[in-house]
């Protein structure tokens, strides 16, 4: 049993050490000046409220996982302004 131990502890440190370096890369990468922009201009209530209780890093996180959670949809047609609809009776409608 402990020959066991000592044959595979390596290899599974060293798998562990690879996985966590995946994870930790995302972690390492300085957010860029476009996504801060971005972000600001974009960002929910609850994504501002993690960027003054966490920090910028967790609302970053939150938000680009929004954003993918966006691109998996079908793209939602942004409204700027309400258009009258054809019931509406126009300024001169005698």
């Amino acid at each position: 049993m402990v020959a066991l131990i000592v044959i595979l502890f390596p290899p599974l440190l060293i798998a562990f050490l690879l996985v966590m370096e995946r994870v930790e890369e995302p972690l390492r990468r300085p957010t860029s000046q476009r996504e801060v922009e971005d972000f600001l201009g974009s960002a929910t209530a609850a994504e501002v409220g993690t960027l003054a209780n966490s920090g910028i890093r967790r609302a970053m996180s939150r938000w680009r996982a929004r954003r993918r959670g966006r691109a998996r949809s079908a793209p939602r047609p942004v409204l700027t302004e309400r258009a009258p609809g054809p019931s509406a009776p126009g300024p001169d409608a005698d």
